[in-house]
């Protein structure tokens, strides 16, 4: 049996802690500061609580020593405090951050690590990743890369058709930071919120936009190989224009704090939400142009004697299957491993994996 810390006892870090408890293959230590959300924490029996605050000198490095591996379900700028506690005391790192910079940094205490760090191991960056390299691997050479993801309440009710499904602060963030993107063959940043489209699937519309994050490490990996290569978050139209008003003309992307109080203040959480995940490719295989797709929509579903929304299924299945192949041998147990080293194939095959297997839509072209 490994043991396992998670940090953040939000709803990510508990649906986590409860799927790998449940398995029994992991004993499992909640860590967080706040008292109350541990208490709030929706966990089975057996996983332990443990009240810790993580900036103490020494205090996250003590709750590591022995243990399997530590995975990051906190807020992005704890990441890096987090993975230089895993790296000192020599234990596997695992994260669901989309913010570059420290992912970055993630990757220089790699260098260093006794242990594997595996950052971004949840849906976008993650299981996106995993799936456009694996699409990608079947053209010889490539002609464009575009990847779609969304969670979006199934009952939108406001004017920004949208409710509080994930991090209040990774949503902003993604907003506001440069993007990554492959233009003309050239690696560049473009701005969030820009080069909006529209789409539709299953007959309904939806808009895409630049956000922040969503390429993970795949842009460093396909450089060179690919003419274009983005990332966009969908949402449901009308969303852009609202929040480029609060952040732009407003101002408020200068004082994120006022926003995420409106947003946790007026925006209801739900738990009747969708994931979307559109991924389009095309390339040349055998001297022809072609292209293939993979759409997928994973719903809310009950989970144990729980009921659990689309984005903590995904997101939590996604970092689960990752622990799960390191724990098995399929991944390297040392140094930095990104996302598209994982075949899509095996992630699938996982049983925590197959959370997005059983709603696949569109399948895969044979190779």
């Amino acid at each position: 049996m490994n043991n396992i810390v998670i940090v953040g006892a939000g709803k990510i870090g508990s649906t986590i802690a409860g799927m790998l408890a449940a398995t029994g293959d992991y004993r499992v230590t909640l860590v967080d500061r706040s008292a109350a959300q541990l208490a709030a924490a929706e966990v089975p029996a057996g996983v332990e609580a443990l009240e810790l605050d993580i900036a103490a000198a020494g205090a996250l490095e003590a709750a590591l020593a022995g243990k399997f591996a530590v995975l990051s379900a906190a807020p992005f700028h704890l990441t890096t405090r987090i993975a230089e506690a895993a790296a000192s005391v020599g234990v596997h790192y695992l994260d669901l951050t989309e913010d570059v910079v420290s992912t970055r940094r993630v990757k220089e205490l790699a260098r260093s690590g006794k242990g594997a760090f595996i950052p971004q191991c949840g849906l976008a960056p993650g299981f996106i990743s995993i799936v456009a390299n694996d699409l990608a691997s079947r053209f010889d050479t490539l002609e464009s890369v575009r990847m779609r993801v969304g969670a979006l309440p199934q009952y939108p009710s406001n004017a920004l058709n949208y409710n509080l499904t994930w991090s209040t602060d990774g949503v902003i963030n993604e907003y506001c930071e440069p993007c990554e993107a492959i233009v003309e063959g050239e690696l560049i940043e473009v701005p969030p919120l820009e080069e909006r489209e529209e789409f539709s699937l299953d007959g309904v519309t939806y808009e895409a936009f630049n956000t922040s994050g969503g390429l993970g490490t795949l842009a460093e990996t396909l450089k060179g190989k690919v003419r274009t290569l983005n990332y966009r978050t969908i949402r449901y139209p009308g969303h852009a224009a609202i929040m480029k008003a609060l952040l732009n003309d407003l101002g408020l992307r200068h004082r994120r704090d006022v926003l995420k109080d409106i947003f946790e203040s007026a925006l209801p959480a739900t738990l009747q939400d969708v994931v979307i995940v559109f991924v389009t490719v095309s390339g040349r295989r055998n001297g022809r142009l072609l292209q293939e797709t993979y759409a997928n929509k994973i719903y809310s579903q009950r989970v144990g004697n729980q009921v659990r929304s689309a984005i903590q299924i995904t997101t939590a299945s996604g970092i689960c299957a990752v622990l799960d192949m390191l724990a098995d041998g399929s991944l390297p147990a040392t140094g930095f491993v990104k996302q598209e080293d994982i075949a899509l194939d095996a992630f699938l095959a996982n049983r925590f994996g197959r959370a997005y297997a059983q709603h696949e839509m569109v399948s895969r072209l044979a190779s």
